[in-house]
């Protein structure tokens, strides 16, 4: 519109509402701005900056340097030197964990003889110094032999045999502890098949990937109905949360991944000393489409914490599950602003928050502290943040 205003009107009403114009739209061009400036701090932030969102970030380093200052003052231990005076020595301090019990000991006894070298005299034991060193001792590969005799009746001649106990994979080789240790390989500790394969190559076991993935996928039909006892358990509680994260699905053909989902629906009642223990429900879809939750959670009329996405939605209503929003959500736009604009409103709402969050960490602490062992208690339908984390590849 600028471009349009390149002549200049010479009635002074034109002039005036030229002018308003200008003025709307400088103003527009300024909000514009002042938007585009924000997402890209919140954007540089998220990237570059530190994870923390709390206001009190900037002052951990000098408080931590303060409290080792008090705390050497009462011990009448030397502080740790500073970096800018090398001159000043610190004392190194051990603070080594002890080893668990559960761990298996192999002692290893050094003895000088049963008499003294220099006399002959026999020696007596006065104590002894044990020094613990912690080693690792690799897995190895057993094989299990299953042997079924025949045998022959010497009267009627009839062969009997042992029938064959009952294996994960009919057929197949792998015990139920390999099965185990591949899964939690892949899943818990994210090691990919090629790579599990490789490792036992080293081993002299020759187990290609595609053996493996079959593998997975009968074991996966196997755990079939203990994830769909979970999803039983999870829809029983009366409040549950959800959300989703992004997760890369390869399209075969395509020579690329694309973005599927993975829908995690979370049971914990430990806030209000339930006596249900916590549950975790995941599921799988190629997109994120509102269906998909629906599909999952159809029938439940809890309490369903979850984020503002859309998809959501279609869950709450009239003779359907009630929404709690996410406070953590809500508070990370306050803290994009005051970060990026030092608003004091924003710091004021994020300090509200954090008394809120007191408020529901003490009442929470007074629950657990009063409540019966089997005690069954109304939950605390506050909007607590909680978010799915880290998901298997």
């Amino acid at each position: 519109m600028l471009k349009d205003l390149d002549i200049t009107p010479d009635d002074p009403a034109e002039l005036k509402a030229v002018n308003r114009l200008l003025a709307d739209e400088v103003k527009a061009l300024s909000l514009k701005v002042e938007q585009l400036q924000h997402q890209l701090h919140g954007a540089n932030r998220n990237r570059f900056g530190s994870k923390s969102e709390s206001l009190d970030q900037l002052k951990l380093s000098l408080a931590e340097e303060e409290a080792i200052g008090a705390a050497a003052n009462q011990q009448n231990i030397p502080e740790p030197a500073s970096l800018g005076d090398p001159c000043r020595q610190a004392k190194r301090q051990h603070s080594r964990k002890p080893l668990p019990d559960h761990l298996e000991r192999k002692d290893t006894v050094l003895m000088l003889g049963e008499a003294c070298l220099r006399c002959g005299g026999k020696f007596k034991t006065l104590g002894e110094d044990v020094t613990e060193a912690l080693e690792y001792v690799p897995g190895r590969f057993v094989v299990n032999r299953i042997v079924r005799p025949r045998l022959s009746c010497s009267c009627c001649e009839k062969i009997v045999q042992a029938p064959l106990p009952s294996r994960p994979i009919e057929r197949g080789r792998p015990g139920a502890g390999l099965l185990a240790h591949v899964l939690v390989s892949k899943y818990a500790d994210h090691l990919p098949l090629y790579r599990q394969s490789q490792i036992f190559g080293r081993e002299g076991i020759d187990l290609d990937r595609s053996t493996l993935a079959d593998w997975v996928g009968r074991s996966t039909a196997l755990l079939e109905p203990l994830s769909d006892a979970i999803g039983r358990m999870v829809r029983q509680g009366e409040a549950l949360f959800a959300d989703d994260t992004p997760v890369k699905l390869q399209a075969p053909g395509a020579k690329k991944t694309k973005t599927a989902r993975i829908w995690a629906y979370a049971r914990d009642e430990r806030s209000w000393a339930a006596a249900s223990p916590p549950l975790a429900w995941y599921r799988f879809t190629v997109d994120r489409k509102g269906k998909h939750p629906e599909g999952h959670l159809s029938g439940y009329k809890g309490w369903i914490h979850a984020d503002g996405y859309a998809g959501f939605n279609g869950l709450f209503g009239t003779d359907k599950a009630r929404e709690m929003a996410c406070m953590a959500h809500i508070r990370r736009k306050f803290v994009d602003v005051h970060a990026s604009q030092g608003s004091s409103i924003a710091g004021e709402a994020i300090q509200r928050i954090a008394g809120l969050y007191e408020i529901e960490r003490r009442h929470a602490a007074n629950r657990r502290r009063t409540a019966p062992p089997c005690g069954k208690h109304k939950p605390n339908l506050s909007s607590m943040s909680w978010k799915t984390g880290s998901v298997p590849n």
